[in-house]
């Protein structure tokens, strides 16, 4: 008989919010697999008569991570709908608040979240610190912080944890799991600068701070421009940011990117196609604008659809085919995929079977399923990657034929783990470079006298139509769908990144991005189940976002379950 066993991990942890992956594993793959959205908080219906002026402070609160992703998406929703343009400088700054957010999304995702999955913590405290240190030379030029000495600091700060009795950030790694691949030498790289990064992450938070007056929740977004007009242009706040992405980008060029390169190389049995890879379609809206028109396609992000993985094709992205179903998810309403400016967002919790499984053939997850001309796309930073690849937009297919030649690799093996995680790196530094843009730009509007930061608007005394903001955040597509009559909120409805790659099955049975992904992902331990996380994780889960009522008569805060 074959061996088979059903896994559930509940929760997903070093994730933001709340997820559980259930799958069944057959002679030591995965064969099927759901995931669920295990929270709901109902952000769209609290907005409905809402200030349309208090919205963005509101939908911040959707995440606590990337809160301006949010916030602009709404401000640009509500100033198409009003039909107003907001000032070049207004737009520049944007830019750069949204290329810190960018810069510290994907930097602590990939240390804080992702790293242990590629690192194992046991291995860096077997590291011989000169071997560690000729590694890193043979990944950069001038590797960040790669000193004998200052290896030999990071093994006995570890070992200081290791017998404290208290792991600290590095609990629950699975340490010695036979899935690791880097040598000692790279598991105390990778760790070195897991808290190296802790640093860059606080110079990218004040980066957002500069323009933003805070962090994690900037405040200085208004629809038609931004606020602070004085602090906003004053040469010594652009010094200040200029200074600090300098910082940043030492560390992305001489940490971040090699990192990517070393475990490319010592994973390259798993740089391949479909390993981590399921979808076959891909969708860009395009991010940070590059004119004051929020509806133009010019964008420094690039956008488009990909489908059956063809980079002969990009189309362009048409809003009308977005859609949402709720075949499986816990809300009322027909299961076909409706527009979200027509749909509503009614719950209606039904839970999972008796012992504690996803009702395979009914509703399980609070996350519904969106869909483009009613097929299942991925989004986020490998989606990004491929459109711009397939498109030549901005030079991308350089940036990403370097990559590849470098690792003697092929465009198709991008499409895995690996891929994903390598096209997050890739986004941040090319990201970074273009911040460099939007600072000279700035510059160069303030000395030709432009100091305009808000446009002058009326509200309208009918209802407007459904207006859209395509948008893109650091995980993904990100679309928000509003109608405003008079200075009130009638309409509201959110699509997330996270909620196109979570989503549970649609109406005509497909999965969603995640779930296609673990298919035939090996599982050689499933107490330990390792690829399975691995491959999660690379997605950057933000399910916060995606679900927007937490059961309070059930205290269980983890479960993780395997059955044979």
């Amino acid at each position: 008989m074959p061996d088979k066993k059903h896994v559930v991990i509940d929760p997903i942890t070093r994730i933001e919010g709340h997820l559980r992956i259930e799958v069944d594993v057959k002679n030591g793959k995965v064969e099927d697999a759901w995931s669920t959205g295990t929270l709901w908080r109902g952000i769209e219906p609290i907005l409905q008569g809402r200030d349309i002026r208090d919205a963005g402070l509101l939908v911040q609160r959707i995440c606590g991570v990337c809160t301006w992703s949010h916030y602009e998406a709404n401000t640009m929703s509500a100033e198409v709908a009003l039909g107003i343009k907001p000032p070049t400088n207004a737009r520049l700054v944007r830019n750069l608040i949204n290329a810190s957010e960018f810069m510290h999304d994907h930097t602590v995702h990939f240390y804080a979240l992702a790293s242990l999955d590629w690192a194992d913590v046991g291995g860096a405290l077997k590291a011989d610190p000169q071997k560690a240190s000729d590694l890193a030379h043979q990944f950069s030029k001038q590797p960040y912080n790669a000193s004998a000495d200052h290896y030999r600091e990071i093994i006995e700060k570890l070992k200081k944890f290791v017998a404290s009795g208290q792991l600290g950030p590095f609990a629950g790694a699975y340490i010695g799991n036979k899935l690791y691949k880097l040598p000692p030498e790279g598991d105390l790289i990778l760790i070195s600068h897991y808290l190296d990064a802790l640093y860059t992450q606080v110079i990218l938070a004040q980066m957002m701070a500069i323009y933003g007056a805070k962090n994690p929740h900037p405040q200085s977004l208004v629809v038609g421009g931004i606020t602070s007009v004085m602090d906003m242009l004053d040469a010594r706040r652009i010094g200040q940011y200029a200074s600090k992405l300098e910082d940043v980008g030492n560390f992305i060029q001489h940490a971040y990117l090699p990192d990517i390169d070393l475990v490319t190389y010592f994973y390259k049995d798993e740089f391949k196609e479909n390993i981590g890879c399921g979808a076959e379609n891909f969708l860009s809206y395009g991010g940070f604008p590059e004119t004051n028109d929020w509806e133009a396609e010019f964008r420094y992000l690039p956008q488009g659809v990909i489908y059956n993985r063809d980079l002969s094709k990009v189309e362009k992205v048409n809003k009308q085919f977005i859609t949402e179903s709720i075949a499986h998810s816990w809300y009322k309403g027909p299961n076909e995929g409706i527009y979200p400016g027509k749909e509503d967002t009614v719950p209606e919790y039904t839970g999972l079977n008796k012992d504690g499984t996803v009702k395979r053939n009914g509703k399980y997850s609070w996350v519904k399923a969106p869909r483009y001309k009613g097929k299942m796309m991925e989004v986020g930073p490998l989606a990004r990657l491929m459109v711009g690849y397939a498109s030549n937009h901005n030079n991308m297919r350089d940036m990403l034929d370097n990559f590849l030649e470098k690792h003697s690799a092929n465009i198709n093996q991008m499409f895995s783990t690996v891929g994903r995680t390598a096209a997050r790196a890739l986004e941040t530094a090319y990201i970074w470079h273009g911040a460099h843009r939007w600072i000279n730009d700035l510059i160069t509007n303030l000395k030709q006298g432009d100091e305009r930061t808000w446009t002058r608007f009326e509200y309208p005394e009918q209802e407007t139509n459904t207006a859209v903001a395509l948008y893109e955040a650091p995980r993904g597509s990100l679309a928000h769908f509003v109608r405003i009559k008079g200075k009130d909120v009638t309409h509201y409805q959110v699509v997330i990144p996270s909620t196109w790659n979570a989503s549970p099955r649609d109406e005509k049975g497909q999965r969603g991005a995640y779930e296609e992904s673990l298919i035939n992902i090996p599982v050689p331990d499933t107490d330990e189940p390792l690829a399975i996380l691995r491959t999660v994780h690379s997605f950057d889960p933000c399910m916060a976002c995606a679900v927007h009522l937490v059961d309070v008569d059930n205290d269980k805060i983890k479960k993780f379950k395997v059955e044979v």
